[in-house]
């Protein structure tokens, strides 16, 4: 049996105003929500680029969110500006402190407090430890993440690893998700719960070795069990 569960735009805006108020990290009265038909957007300000993406981290949980547009704008105070040379020089600490980051293979440039980040690494995990270790660095308005991932499984042998991984995975219903990898290309497409379910899909789908690119057509439909 199949229970479906649908909000009004209304009740989705009350929800992920809700979660914004519940992040200690986020000003809720600096942000503005708008929802149509299940899209959230988010404007207004932020104080740093954290807090931006601890507002979108916010509003993919709620439930019954299928797609979320970030027009925050991040308006750092005096005492968070940073030079572009600082900012990227404690980046690269940042990363180099990292024991799960390869040393010497994340390049990091900075222009106008925005990060970016180029090289070639050999598993998804490192590539995102990388982003990861950049986003609360005080002067810092935005990541652009262009590194790359070397490919080391045949298309089969990445099929079957995220099938398996999938299988295993709570918050994803496996006869639900259909994976397709051509080449180092990875295509999931059928249904998942949630926004949250969603992301947690592709993640898993980046976990795999050799995977270098991964599109993700998953639909968020609020379904229980099987049809």
């Amino acid at each position: 049996m199949k229970t479906s569960v649908e909000k009004s735009d209304e009740e989705m805006k009350i929800d992920v105003l809700a979660e914004l108020e519940f992040d200690p990290s986020v000003k809720v009265t600096d942000i503005g929500v708008l929802v149509k038909d299940g899209t959230v957007t988010l404007n207004g300000c932020a104080t740093s680029y954290g807090e931006r993406f601890a507002a979108v981290r916010s509003a993919k949980r709620v439930a019954g969110v299928k797609a979320i547009a970030d027009d925050i704008e991040v308006h750092l105070p005096d005492s968070s500006v940073r030079s572009d040379g600082d900012i990227a020089t404690a980046a690269a600490h940042h990363i180099d402190w990292n024991s799960t980051i390869p040393k010497g293979i994340a390049k990091v440039t900075v222009r106008d407090g925005w990060v970016t980040l180029q090289g070639e690494f050999g598993w998804w995990h490192e590539k995102n430890a990388a982003e990861e270790a950049v986003h609360h660095l005080v002067g810092v308005k935005g990541v652009t993440n262009l590194m790359t991932i070397k490919p080391k499984l045949a298309p089969a042998a990445i099929e079957s690893a995220i099938k398996d991984a999938i299988e295993r995975n709570a918050l994803l219903v496996a006869e639900q998700i259909q994976v397709e990898a051509v080449e180092s290309e990875v295509i999931l497409r059928g249904k998942v719960r949630s926004y949250t379910a969603r992301e947690e899909a592709e993640r898993v789908a980046w976990a795999a070795p050799g995977v270098l690119s991964v599109v993700n057509e998953l639909d968020v439909e609020w379904f229980w069990g099987e049809e």
